[in-house]
C-alpha cells in the first residue's frame, strides 16, 4: 500500500465523518459493498470511477479527495479528523495558534471548551439537536487527537500572540456575550488560571515543547505545519477553540504543496526569531494577566 493511496483513504474518512455518513450508507448510495468502502479508507483499493461517485456524494471535488493542490473542508468534524490523521504521522508540529495550541491546553480546559461550544448554540438554531451532536462529534475527535499526541509525544513549536491572550483573558471562557456577570467573572478567573499554567510551561517546558510569545497581533486564521519523515503539510483554519469558540463558520484548508509549506515555515521561523521565550515569555504573559485583572 503506497502512502499516496493511504492518504486518499484518510481524506475519504474525514469527509465522510463530516457528512455524518456511515460506510454502509456510502456503499448503498454508490452501489458497492461495505468491504469495498472499507478497503478504500484503508488505501487498499482506489478506482477513479468509484472516487468520482464518492466525491459527488460527499460534495467535494475529486482533486480535493485525491490531495491534488488544496483540500477544502467546510465542516469542523472533517477538518479536525484530517488534522488527527496528519498528527498520526507527524514528527514535528509547528503553528501560530489563537490563543494557544490546542495540544498544550489543560485537561480541565477540555470540559470548559465543551461548555462553551454548547452555550454558543443560539436558541434560534433550526436544528439544535444536530448542533449539539456536532459538538459531541468534534469533542470526540479532539480527545482522540490529545490521546494520540500524548502517546506519541509529538514535538510542538507554538507561537502565541500577547494581544490574543489579552482578549482571551478579558472575554473569559465564554461561548456567548449574554451570560450573567457572576458567570463571566468566574469564566475570566478560569481563563487566568489557564494562562498562568501556560506561563509555567514557558518557564519549565516539557520535553519537546517550544513556546514563543510575540507582542504584535497574530494572523487572524490559525495555521499549522505538520512535518513527517518524508513530507510536510500545512493547514489553515477559521475554527477557534479559545474564547467564543467557532466550529460552524468558515472554510478550512490543507495542502502539501512545497511552496505553501515553505512560505508558512518562513513565517513561523521569522516569528520564532523575535519571540520571547522561557522566563522572558512568561513575564510577558504575567504582565498581560496583571493588565487584564486591573480592568
Amino acid at each position: 500500500m503506497s502512502d499516496h493511496l493511504a492518504e486518499i483513504g484518510r481524506r475519504l474518512r474525514a469527509y465522510r465523518l463530516g457528512k455524518n455518513l456511515t460506510v454502509s450508507s456510502i456503499a448503498e448510495a454508490i452501489g458497492v459493498s461495505r468491504a469495498a468502502v472499507y478497503r478504500l479508507e484503508r488505501g487498499e483499493l482506489v478506482k477513479i470511477e468509484t472516487l468520482e461517485k464518492i466525491s459527488e456524494l460527499l460534495e467535494t471535488s475529486l482533486p480535493s479527495l485525491m490531495g491534488v493542490g488544496v483540500e477544502y473542508y467546510a465542516n469542523a468534524v472533517s477538518f479536525f479528523e484530517r488534522m488527527r490523521q496528519l498528527e498520526e504521522t507527524a514528527v514535528h508540529v509547528l503553528g501560530n495558534f489563537s490563543p494557544f495550541s490546542f495540544l498544550l491546553q489543560s485537561d480541565e480546559y477540555m470540559e470548559h471548551l465543551r461548555v462553551m461550544l454548547l452555550e454558543g448554540i443560539p436558541e434560534s438554531h433550526r436544528e439544535p439537536a444536530a448542533a449539539r451532536a456536532e459538538v459531541e462529534a468534534v469533542m470526540a475527535i479532539l480527545h482522540a487527537r490529545r490521546r494520540g499526541a500524548a502517546t506519541r509525544r509529538i514535538p510542538v513549536l507554538s507561537i502565541v500572540s500577547a494581544p490574543d491572550i489579552e482578549r482571551f483573558l478579558r472575554s473569559g471562557l465564554v461561548g456567548r456575550f449574554d451570560l450573567p456577570d457572576a458567570v463571566v467573572r468566574a469564566r475570566r478567573a478560569l481563563a487566568a488560571c489557564e494562562i498562568e499554567r501556560f506561563a509555567g510551561l514557558l518557564e519549565h517546558p516539557p520535553i519537546g515543547v517550544q513556546i514563543g510569545v510575540i507582542e504584535d497581533q497574530a494572523p487572524f486564521q490559525t495555521f499549522q505545519v505538520f512535518e513527517a519523515a518524508d513530507h510536510a503539510a500545512v493547514t489553515l483554519s477559521p475554527y477557534r477553540l479559545g474564547d467564543h469558540p467557532n466550529i460552524t463558520s468558515g472554510i478550512a484548508m490543507a495542502t502539501a504543496t512545497p511552496e505553501a509549506v515553505r512560505l508558512f515555515k518562513t513565517i513561523i521561523t521569522e516569528q520564532w526569531g523575535r519571540a520571547r521565550k522561557g522566563e522572558a515569555g512568561a513575564r510577558v504573559l504575567r504582565a498581560v494577566l496583571a493588565r487584564a485583572a486591573g480592568g
